[in-house]
């Protein structure tokens, strides 16, 4: 299978390539030589690579940063995915595309709700979240105006080795590791009370395939562990691991405007398209991490 992903130097992006070449698949990877926003960049990758499968990544996902600027969230996300479908249905119509929404497009729920099923209703409580809702919306409409062969993933949070510190476990590991390296014994952290569904992004990666492969075009599904884990457990683990001694202090400033409480989803309509269940254990995805964090920073 000829593949395309967008955004392939993300985090995600990275993993999914591998997982790709692994699997047998002719995979090519772009990032900023493909302006999603450029709808002329994004027809001229895809005369270029003619993927059979497209998997649509490229995206600003930092939800905290979306609040300061959802106009360029809304451009990148929903103008880029309109973008990469529209050129998709002029070069490649036969084409299979899977679309990266977000589980954030759920919003605040209540824990009677849980786990999150594709059918629950979506209300965003943030920027980010917004511009997710809407890149669904041009999926659906790519589908019923033009028949086009379209798969929405919702995956819920990922973990695993090269996530960026902007987000909540490589930053904690981080700050963690310089603590020790500069000898203090406390961190600051944001809003540890809240739960989240944590998978790991090389299983994460492996359900994209899938849903190329089996998904129902027109379909919206969840990609998530089926439990929810507070944050504070998590930090207590990555402390057990790196440094004992060290406290948490909470800092306002790093708590966002609005938080989501509680978040965990679903996956058993991926399972029944595709036999999908997580493998990796939530344990062995911070180990990972860890260890990935201290080659980063050039520790032993």
């Amino acid at each position: 299978m000829k593949a395309l992903v967008t955004g392939a130097d993300g985090f995600v992006g990275r993993h999914l390539l591998e997982h790709l070449r692994a699997s047998g698949d002719d995979a090519v990877g772009v990032d900023r030589e493909c302006d999603v926003t450029d709808a002329k960049s994004v027809i001229g990758t895809l005369e270029s690579v003619r993927p059979d499968a497209i998997y649509h990544l490229a995206a600003l996902t930092a939800v905290g940063a979306s609040w300061s600027n959802p106009v360029e969230y809304t451009r990148v996300n929903v103008l880029g995915t309109k973008n990469v479908l529209d050129a998709a249905f002029r070069v490649v119509p036969e084409s299979s595309v899977v679309i990266v929404s977000s589980a954030d497009v759920y919003g605040v729920v209540r824990p009677e709700d849980l786990p999150l099923v594709e059918s629950f209703r979506v209300a965003p409580a943030n920027p980010y979240a917004s511009s997710k809702v809407e890149v669904e919306h041009v999926g659906h409409d790519a589908v019923r105006e033009r028949a086009q062969r379209v798969v929405i993933a919702r995956p819920f949070n990922h973990v695993g080795p090269g996530q960026s510190t902007n987000f909540v476990v490589p930053a904690i590991v981080n700050r963690l590791l310089q603590a020790v390296a500069d000898g203090v014994d406390e961190i600051v952290v944001g809003d540890l009370s809240t739960r989240r569904d944590f998978s790991d992004v090389r299983d994460v990666v492996r359900a994209y395939r899938l849903l190329i492969e089996h998904g129902l075009s027109g379909e919206v599904y969840n990609i998530a562990s089926g439990v929810d884990v507070e944050l504070f457990d998590i930090a207590q683990r990555l402390v057990s691991r790196i440094a004992a001694h060290v406290r948490l202090r909470t800092d306002e400033s790093l708590i966002r405007p609005v938080e989501v409480p509680v978040s965990c989803g679903s996956y058993a309509k991926l399972k029944r398209a595709t036999k999908w269940r997580p493998t990796i254990s939530l344990d062995t995805s911070l180990r990972d991490v860890i260890d990935e964090m201290r080659q980063r920073r050039g520790e032993s």
